[in-house]
């Protein structure tokens, strides 16, 4: 850390102790050089998350866009703003975990994911958007596939058999 009196570089650090609520870490320095003291602070830097786009296009992650596909998805639905709130945050999440880059079909799959388990009507209007549905058979064909995997099998009772 350059001294912010004589420009010299060497210093110690004298104290140490958390800033902003755990945020950031003052330290209390003092110049070698010059013996004068100064107060620095360090935060972490957090790197932009890109997206990588079908094309190859790469794009800063906005969560807001993302909280945007799955309003409208979820337009009319009983899901409130909360669970779309925290759904894009928990996707964004685990998108920063995985890297600084992310490409938008795992975006797009990790929301098909969330929204088959949170309201299979949001699920299919996102599916066809996210998926280009052509035709009614598209539909169909999604819908069996989520009924496949949603309903519970039933257990026939031995007065049944």
């Amino acid at each position: 850390m350059r001294c912010p009196f004589c420009q010299a570089d060497d210093d110690k650090v004298v104290d140490s102790r958390p800033g902003d609520e755990g945020a950031a870490v003052r330290r209390r320095r003092e110049c070698l050089a010059c013996g004068r003291r100064f107060t620095t602070q360090e935060r972490i830097v957090e790197l932009p998350l890109m997206v990588v786009k079908r094309s190859g296009q790469r794009e800063p992650f906005e969560r807001r866009k993302l909280e945007g596909g799955i309003e409208r998805a979820v337009a009319g639905s009983p899901v409130d703003r909360g669970a779309v709130e925290a759904l894009a945050a928990d996707i964004e999440e685990e998108a920063r975990a995985a890297g600084a880059e992310v490409a938008s079909d795992r975006l797009g799959l990790a929301v098909l994911e969330r929204l088959r388990a949170l309201d299979p009507v949001s699920y299919l209007r996102f599916a066809s958007v996210y998926q280009g549905f052509e035709s009614p058979a598209d539909f169909e064909r999604a819908a069996l596939e989520l009924r496949k995997t949603t309903e519970p099998k039933r257990v026939r009772s031995r007065a049944a058999r």
